[in-house]
C-alpha cells in the first residue's frame, strides 16, 4: 500500500513539473496565434522565429553571456573550493567564505541594485565600464553563479580520498602535476555539474540583468518578460521548444559522461 502511494506521488510530482513544458512544445506547433486555442498543426512559428532578428539577437546574447559567465565561474569557483577545502587555516577565511556564499541568500533585487551602483561608481571614478552592456551582465552573473559552483566542487573535494594525492607526491610528482593528473579528473563530474547549473542560472536570470544590461545587451528573458504586456507570442513557444531540446541533449551527454567517469573511478 505504501509503495502504491509512493508511485502515485511520484507521478503527480513529475506531472506537475513536466506537463507545462509539454504544453509549450505542443502549442509551438499550433497554427493559431492565440496560445490557448488549438486550430491545427503548423510550423509557421518556427519560420517566423528564424526571420525575427530581435529574438535571435537576444538568444545569441543570452547564450554568449551564459557560456562565458559559466566558464569563468567554474574556474574561479574551483579555485575557491580548493582554497576553502585544502587551506584549513588562514587569516580572513571566515570573511572569504562569507563573501563567497552571500549570493546564495541575498535577494536578486538587492544584488542587481548593488551591482548597478558599483558600475556607476566605477564609471565615474576610472571611466570603466563605459556604459552598461554584455560585460556588466557577465560580471554580475559571475558574482551570482560563483557561489553555486564553489559549493558543488567543495562538496566533491570533501569526499575525495587524499591518500592518492599524497602517494603521488611521495613518488616525486609536483603539486601542479598531481592537480591536473589526479585531482582534476576526480572532480570533473562536479565541475561539469557546476558549469551546467551556472549556465542555467545565467540563461534564466532576468532581475539582475534588468539592472545592469544596457540597450545593446538585451537578454532573452528580458524580451520574454517584456512581451507579457502584449501577450506571449507563439514564437516564444517555438524558441522554448528549441532551447529545451538543445539543453536536454546537453544534459543527456553530461549524464553519460558522468556515469562513465564514475565507472572508471570505481574500477
Amino acid at each position: 500500500m505504501r509503495f502504491k502511494f509512493s508511485k502515485l506521488f511520484l507521478v503527480i510530482g513529475y506531472s506537475f513539473l513536466y506537463l507545462p513544458l509539454l504544453c509549450i512544445v505542443i502549442y509551438s506547433f499550433n497554427e493559431s496565434r492565440f496560445v490557448a486555442t488549438w486550430t491545427g498543426f503548423s510550423l509557421k512559428w518556427y519560420k517566423a522565429l528564424i526571420s525575427d532578428p530581435i529574438i535571435l539577437r537576444a538568444t545569441f546574447t543570452s547564450l554568449k553571456i551564459a557560456g562565458l559567465s559559466a566558464t569563468v565561474s567554474v574556474v574561479l569557483g574551483t579555485m575557491s573550493a580548493i582554497i576553502i577545502n585544502r587551506f584549513t587555516r588562514f587569516r580572513g577565511k571566515t570573511l572569504f567564505m562569507g563573501a563567497i556564499t552571500a549570493p546564495l541568500v541575498m535577494p536578486e533585487v538587492v544584488m542587481g541594485l548593488s551591482m548597478l551602483m558599483l558600475f556607476v561608481g566605477m564609471n565615474k571614478l576610472c571611466g570603466w565600464p563605459d556604459g552598461r552592456g554584455s560585460t556588466t551582465v557577465v560580471i554580475a552573473h559571475i558574482t551570482l553563479t560563483l557561489s553555486y559552483v564553489t559549493m558543488i566542487v567543495q562538496a566533491r573535494l570533501q569526499d575525495l580520498d587524499r591518500s592518492i594525492e599524497e602517494a603521488a607526491l611521495d613518488l616525486g610528482a609536483s603539486p601542479t602535476k598531481v592537480f591536473f593528473v589526479i585531482t582534476l579528473p576526480m572532480i570533473s563530474n562536479a565541475i561539469v555539474l557546476g558549469w551546467l547549473l551556472a549556465f542555467a542560472l545565467s540563461l534564466d536570470d532576468v532581475v539582475i540583468a534588468s539592472f545592469v544590461a544596457g540597450p545593446g545587451a538585451t537578454t532573452l528573458p528580458m524580451i520574454v518578460f517584456s512581451s507579457l504586456r502584449f501577450g506571449i507570442s507563439p514564437e516564444i513557444n517555438a524558441l522554448a521548444t528549441i532551447l529545451m531540446t538543445v539543453l536536454s541533449i546537453g544534459v543527456i551527454i553530461s549524464a553519460v559522461y558522468i556515469c562513465r567517469r564514475q565507472k572508471t573511478t570505481n574500477i
